[in-house]
């Protein structure tokens, strides 16, 4: 039974990143149904950022706390900086532009920002440092879940609720699903839609930074390249849950972070993408919309 514990916490930590990441791809999708396949690489520069303020700071002679909330303060800052100067420079001035020309520039941005990082870093993985402290209080269930597990799933837990609280409730949150209704309507009615999709990207940033940060203290190593991946398994989760559905995304990635942890604790750590991707192309015959997805029809 402790066995089947562990797995399951720990595809609950795993779909708990996978969810900070997919918010990014679901938002951005449901506003201006753009997929952003550079925002992956937003995920890696919070991770890279932390590391840069991590090591400053131990130098300094903070202690793991401190080190752990202004690298954590500063990673969401400089990735949400990165994610309006992206939208601005290669999305805006494609939005009349057909889809195409949107997704190719947004896999141009991916590859721009990976090379970027690897001329700037280097291609080698780099050892993360522990930021996240161990608590005595958890020590007696460290076999079953670590305190780096446990802040993750909490973390992730109550950046989901602010963010449930401020798109149902705040006068921005209802510009933003406004503009996600109808953009033309929306901006009849005074919303500035520039100001909304700028957001958009900025809240998205900060989800993935936060997740990259949190990630790269769990597994205590980071390269140029974990954007990528990470990038790629959290739109799969947006698709499978439905993509431009929050909920769904969220859904989405609990479901792809168990498939992956039970193929792997009781298959074969080899087969865990195989079961993964078959799990979602199973979805997506059956339910193309994904699963909290609707069906668009189109008129003729």
């Amino acid at each position: 039974m402790n066995y089947f514990l562990e797995i399951f916490l720990g595809g609950l930590t795993r779909g708990s990143i996978y969810a900070l990441i997919a918010l990014g791809y679901t938002m951005v999708y449901g506003i201006i149904e753009l997929i952003n396949f550079a925002h992956g690489e937003i995920y890696m520069i919070g991770a890279f950022t932390a590391l840069i303020v991590a090591s400053v700071l131990t130098l300094l002679g903070f202690n793991t706390l401190s080190v752990f909330i202004l690298a954590l303060v500063l990673a969401v800052i400089y990735s949400c900086c990165y994610a309006f100067t992206m939208e601005k420079i290669a999305y805006k001035p494609l939005r009349q532009a057909p889809r195409l020309s949107a997704l190719i520039s947004a896999i141009g941005m991916s590859l721009f920002l990976q090379n970027y990082v690897l001329l700037a870093q280097t291609s080698d993985f780099l050892p993360f440092p522990r930021l996240i402290p161990d608590f005595d209080f958890m020590e007696p269930y460290a076999h079953i879940i670590t305190t780096q597990e446990a802040v993750i799933l909490i973390t992730t837990a109550i950046f989901m609720t602010i963010l449930t609280i401020f798109i149902k409730f705040t006068r921005m949150g209802k510009a933003m699903r406004a503009t996600s209704q109808d953009k033309v309507m929306a901006a009849l009615t005074g919303i500035d839609v520039n100001r909304v999709i700028s957001f958009t990207f900025i809240v998205g940033a900060a989800a993935a930074a936060v997740g990259g940060v949190l990630i790269a203290s769990h597994i205590g190593m980071i390269n140029f390249y974990i954007g990528f991946i990470a990038g790629i398994k959290a739109f799969v989760a947006a698709v499978l849950g439905g993509i431009g559905s929050i909920p769904g995304a969220v859904l989405g990635s609990f479901v792809l972070g168990w498939t992956e942890s039970f193929c792997t604790g009781y298959v074969s750590s080899d087969y865990e993408d195989v079961f993964a991707f078959l799990f979602l192309v199973l979805i997506l015959i059956f339910r193309p919309a994904g699963i909290l997805g609707r069906s668009e029809s189109n008129k003729v």
